[in-house]
């Protein structure tokens, strides 16, 4: 059986501002009705397929929940990571989880945040690359590349160059990023592939990849799986043992020393998305090549990705040519669609100015469901909020700050103090500083209010919290 393990534990710097560190890529629907994480998962189930094993970390556990549930997934497991320490660690974990439930498991690491128009396509690479798999060999997947791209890293094939037939063949070497001559070349020579990041191995043989090239990493980590605690559904990995680790990508600890590598090219489409050019080439175009994406018009333009994120804001191009702009409700982005990789930049620059939009998505999503901010002025702010059918927020108080809630849509079961109370479409109820109070959802449908706070400090850090659900502290 073979397990497909999905990292999604990342942030997407060059798909800022619709990817921040708070809601990252792999979470957004880019370029289809689906998330890419939920694409992902998709695509790796079925016959054949385990159900799958979920690494990421604390902040987007409840998002990967009830995006798995949206698409009626449930997970073999879901490993909370500590703290980001790179590929390896993270795929060494779920080989040790793995090998007590299922010693003679295949596992698939596959990235959350990549798009393969072609499904069936690639389970069939799957299924060819078994062959080599079961064999003992370590096995990844290489992507046909179609233009010189500096910002992958390349497989070189030890023969056959020209042929991309999804079958095992032997892997010459890795290549980092080239310079655009060198890739120009790779391109030219016909027996090089990008490196997707995508592999299939079998448990022991991953283990004794680990054994035999890193063996540093092995004890804290087996530690860390040993001691990880159950919470909700998830299984935290323990953070001492886990802090030890080396933080290193698969490629360095393993995959770029051990012999018994096979590759399966692949043919069938695919990106990564790691940029808005790639999303402007993987979006469908006019004639003009204009993607235009939510509240979006363009006028004389072409060759140009213009997205709106918020329903209330019209972007308008005129006269544009390779031109990238993305709207959010906090945040514009404007670019030459060359410079695309350097968007990145613009995060590191809002982050030495401490601007919060650098890594803050606007819409702030809990396990219940999210708000986000309308307005905030001196002494006062303005929510939107909306809980999710049966959930509710903590029983909680607040030292600063006052609240008033007037319900939208819905019904909202309201705790203040001792008393209990429903309260409907149009009515509100006022919550004084200090006050113990909870908000549920008891109906079967979204609950939607305004939330007016007032006070000397609105931060979200002013909360005590003296019971919750969701284990939060």
């Amino acid at each position: 059986m073979i397990y497909p393990v999905i990292l999604c534990g990342g942030s997407g710097t060059r798909l800022w501002p619709l990817s921040r560190k708070s809601y990252p890529k792999q979470f957004s629907r880019l370029t289809g009705q689906e998330t890419l994480f939920q694409a992902s998962v998709k695509r790796l189930t079925g016959e054949g397929f385990a159900r799958p094993v979920i690494l990421t970390n604390a902040d987007f556990r409840f998002i990967v929940a009830e995006q798995l549930a949206e698409i009626g997934v449930d997970p073999e497991a879901v490993l909370i990571e500590p703290e980001g320490r790179n590929t390896a660690p993270a795929i060494l974990a779920a080989a040790l989880w793995l090998q007590d439930r299922d010693p003679e498991a295949l596992m698939l690491v596959a990235p959350s945040d990549h798009v393969v128009p072609d499904a069936a396509a690639f389970r069939a690479a799957v299924q060819a690359g078994r062959v080599a798999c079961e064999a003992g060999d370590l096995v990844t997947f290489g992507i046909r590349p179609d233009r010189p791209e500096t910002g992958y890293g390349y497989l070189e094939l030890v023969d056959g160059a020209g042929d991309f037939t999804p079958k095992p063949r032997k892997l010459k070497r890795f290549v980092e990023k080239p310079d655009a001559k060198s890739a120009a070349d790779m391109l030219a020579a016909g027996n090089y592939l990008w490196n997707g990041g995508i592999f299939l191995f079998a448990v022991r043989d991953i283990l004794k990849g680990f054994q035999d090239h890193a063996p540093g990493l092995l004890k804290d980590c087996q530690q860390s799986v040993t001691d990880a605690k159950a919470d909700l559904g998830f299984l935290r990995l323990a953070p001492e043992p886990w802090a030890k680790i080396e933080d290193i990508s698969i490629d360095y600890a393993v995959m770029e020393h051990a012999q018994n590598l096979s590759v399966v090219p692949f043919d069938g489409g695919w990106s990564d998305l790691g940029g808005w050019d790639a999303v402007w080439r993987e979006s469908e175009g006019d004639a003009d090549g204009m993607v235009l994406a939510g509240e979006a018009s363009a006028i004389n333009s072409k060759n140009s990705l213009l997205r709106s994120e918020n329903k209330n804001q019209e972007i308008v191009g005129i006269g544009l040519e390779n031109i990238i702009a993305i709207a959010m409700p906090d945040a514009v982005l404007v670019a030459d669609m060359s410079c695309a990789q350097d968007v990145k930049k613009a995060v590191q620059t809002l982050k030495a100015k401490g601007a919060k939009q650098a890594e803050q998505f606007p819409r702030d999503h809990r396990p219940w469901g999210w708000f986000e901010t309308l307005s905030l002025g001196a002494r006062f702010q303005v929510k939107r909020i909306m809980v999710h059918p049966g959930a509710a927020l903590s029983l909680q108080s607040h030292v600063h700050r006052s609240e008033h809630w007037i319900v939208v849509a819905g019904t909202a079961r309201v705790t203040v103090g001792e008393t209990v109370s429903l309260v409907t479409e149009n009515q509100s109820v006022y919550i004084p500083v200090g006050s113990k109070h909870r908000l549920e959802n008891p109906g079967k449908v979204d609950l939607h209010l305004i939330e007016v706070q007032t006070g000397t400090y609105l931060g979200e850090d002013d909360i005590v919290r003296y019971e919750d659900v969701y284990s939060r502290t």
